[in-house]
């Protein structure tokens, strides 16, 4: 009898110990739901951006350019108008002119709620002929 009292207290111990753990991993992987879709959002922006400085015929004009709120509704998918419940990621992108209009840097914030400092990138892009259109 005391050995069943003994396991059945060991057994309770344990199921406590991985109870209170639950809270922080529910907040990890929500935490983590933000950054993979920041990140998602935050590559999109920088392909947009290099394809538009790769391409001569696309005329630029340099410093902070407007910002965008896009909301991901669905892993993959995005849009700038949001459903009720649609978290908003604000997009802030830069653009410098590193010489004569034919080199550009460009710098992608993505912010989130709860994040302000969010997660940031720049790519140094230069105009290709080849791309004109």
């Amino acid at each position: 009898m005391v050995e069943v009292i003994v396991s059945l207290a060991t057994v309770t111990i344990g199921i406590l110990a991985l109870l209170t753990l639950l809270p922080s991993s529910w907040r990890l992987a929500g935490r983590s739901d933000y950054l993979g879709r920041a990140s998602g959002i935050l590559q999109t922006q920088l392909q947009l951006y290099e394809a538009m400085v790769l391409n001569p015929s696309v005329s630029l004009t340099p410093g902070t350019q407007p910002p965008l709120a896009i909301y991901p509704s669905e892993p993959g998918k995005s849009s700038t108008t949001g459903r009720q419940g649609d978290v908003p990621f604000r997009v802030n992108t830069t653009l410098a002119d590193l010489g004569g209009g034919n080199a550009w840097l460009v710098r992608v914030n993505v912010t989130w709620p709860g994040n302000p400092a969010g997660i940031s990138e720049s790519i140094r892009v230069v105009r290709q002929e080849n791309f004109r259109q």
